[in-house]
């Protein structure tokens, strides 16, 4: 294997750590190993910190991002559930097809790419839609967008309402207050602000949550022991069932699937980084870096898309000046360059670029040297530009 060596300043994944890499390369040792349990519940404590929050149920879903957000919605919703989720982009849209894929019954409402929900308005659709869960996205790397939390929480409470939040793109380099929020579930990945490779899903779950699921608990033949009696609607996927995995994580370190061993040493070091920092001065470094690389843009000239004062920290939409090839233009970049960033999706396809500033290249040399080459790049599309304007207008955010 000899890869390419890029900067991946996308919208995710991200350059990895290096100290999350070596980690990765540690030996394998047994799933039952002393050991390794003793790593697993080190990690669960780590990510308690980087959730923000007391939970118990605080683990990893040995998969993709997307798998934990499959094993949070198909463990807490039965067919004919209602479900209501408010769709500002792409991946509100991916939890309303997992949610039907449930069967659930689900409800959406939606505002233009580019803004957010104010509190009212998810209040309003609560009451009409009476749902069991809400499901939401903090932070959709499609637009950029940061939907608020701090006031969902308390309306779930007044309405018997279960909150879902995927926190994919946004954990690590935004605020987030799991318990002070009233957060249910919270689901993130390892390659956005957490520095890590894709393939390691960290959730959390409050013990209202838990006791839904555990409601549904069916124990496999083979492995059930006495005591072990089914109860509710059985999870429809036996991989992401939460209820199996919460025992397997648990003290009775129930059999479930075998612990993907070197995702684990690569979460467990992503969230062992991450506190060492401390989340405040992370989420600080993100937004550093993130008005830096916003500020460059703009002193290239380029128009940046959607609603600024809801931005992520982490990553910009620019508008693709007229006259340039999008595709082209980041093609040229990563040829010419190295450097890698996004398109969008959807109506935003071919409008806009996304760069990210998160992780282990949320730091100055990543941005300024971004910012440079993209210069270059668009004076080949013959783009009026002032020479140095991108770097120089970063430059000043860090003065």
């Amino acid at each position: 294997m000899n890869p390419p060596t890029r900067l991946l300043m996308g919208p995710g994944p991200v350059n990895a750590d290096p100290r999350v890499l070596r980690a990765m390369s540690a030996p394998l040792v047994g799933q039952y190993d002393p050991w390794m349990t003793a790593t697993m519940n080190e990690t669960m404590a780590l990510y308690r910190d980087v959730f923000r929050t007391g939970n118990e149920q605080t683990f990893l879903v040995d998969g993709t991002s997307r798998a934990g957000i499959e094993a949070a919605l198909v463990s807490l919703l039965e067919p004919g559930d209602r479900v209501l989720v408010p769709v500002f982009g792409r991946f509100g849209h991916l939890l309303v097809e997992i949610a039907e894929r449930c069967r659930a019954e689900v409800h959406t409402i939606e505002v233009p790419w580019g803004e957010v929900f104010p509190p009212e308005q998810v209040e309003d659709a609560v009451r009409r839609v009476r749902p069991k869960v809400l499901a939401v996205v903090q932070g959709d790397t499609s637009t950029t967008m940061c939907q608020p939390l701090a006031d969902l929480g308390e309306i779930c409470r007044r309405h018997d309402v279960l909150l879902y939040c995927d926190a994919t793109a946004s954990l690590g380099g935004n605020a987030f207050e799991t318990d002070a929020w009233g957060l249910d579930i919270a689901t993130a990945g390892l390659q956005k602000c957490l520095g890590g490779p894709s393939g390691s899903a960290p959730i959390t779950l409050s013990d209202r949550a838990a006791e839904v699921i555990d409601g549904r608990k069916h124990v496999e033949a083979g492995i059930r022991e006495a005591g072990d009696e089914a109860a509710g609607e059985r999870i429809a996927s036996n991989y992401l069932d939460l209820a199996q995995i919460m025992d397997y994580w648990g003290p009775r370190r129930l059999n479930h699937h075998t612990e993907a061993t070197t995702m684990l040493y690569g979460a467990r070091e992503c969230a062992r980084l991450l506190v060492e920092e401390g989340l405040d001065v992370a989420v600080e470094r993100h937004a550093l870096h993130g008005r830096a690389m916003l500020e460059g843009v703009r002193g290239l000239g380029l128009d940046v898309f959607g609603d600024v004062e809801h931005k992520m920290h982490n990553v910009v939409a620019v508008a693709i000046p007229d006259g340039v090839d999008g595709d082209r233009a980041r093609a040229g970049l990563l040829t010419d360059f190295g450097i890698e960033i996004g398109t969008s999706f959807g109506p935003l396809h071919g409008k806009v670029w996304r760069i990210g500033t998160m992780g282990y290249n949320a730091r100055t040399d990543a941005v300024l040297v971004t910012l440079a080459a993209l210069e270059q790049v668009l004076r080949a599309y013959g783009v009026p530009l002032t020479a140095g304007g991108g770097v120089a207008a970063a430059q000043e955010v860090y003065a």
